[in-house]
């Protein structure tokens, strides 16, 4: 191995949560803080909560929503197009003036 490339290891770096939680691990830095944690985190506690710390959740349920509109929008240009589409052939002609005629 060479010399004086490798960081610092520390054997006791202390891990702090959010919660309140410490426990004591091996690595590079002395001290880590932590958002989340076995203690606090919904699959080791059996709680049904969301673990959302940059807003992640609203941010997905807002793209849905815009989606929704998106395709209305979409369906609803389609639909007049649909309307008002001219007959491309004499038979079309004629069956659209006894559909007209009909109503």
């Amino acid at each position: 191995m060479k010399a004086d490339i490798h960081p610092q290891y520390f054997d006791d770096a202390k891990v702090v949560c959010i919660c309140g939680n410490t426990f004591t691990t091996g690595a590079t830095v002395p001290e880590i803080r932590v958002e989340v944690c076995n203690k606090c985190h919904p699959f080791f506690t059996g709680e049904m909560k969301y673990v959302d710390t940059l807003g992640r959740v609203e941010k997905f349920q807002k793209r849905q929503e815009q989606a929704k509109t998106h395709i209305a929008q979409k369906t609803k240009k389609i639909e007049e197009k649909e309307q008002n589409k001219r007959p491309e052939s004499l038979k079309e002609m004629l069956d659209l003036a006894k559909k007209q005629a009909a109503s």
